[in-house]
């Protein structure tokens, strides 16, 4: 997959959590989005 393509599933993602979840469950859907695609644009870890 491309990265700006991921980058536009990303934001994606954020946009819908942050419109339909609250409190510390739209933290946490924030927070693994955000490590998904650092994983895959940087490769993983280690």
């Amino acid at each position: 997959m491309e990265p700006i393509v991921l980058l536009i599933v990303a934001l994606l993602g954020v946009v819908l959590a942050w419109k339909m979840l609250k409190g510390l469950v739209k933290t946490v859907v924030l927070v693994a989005i955000l490590a998904v695609a650092a994983i895959y644009v940087f490769g993983g870890m280690g």
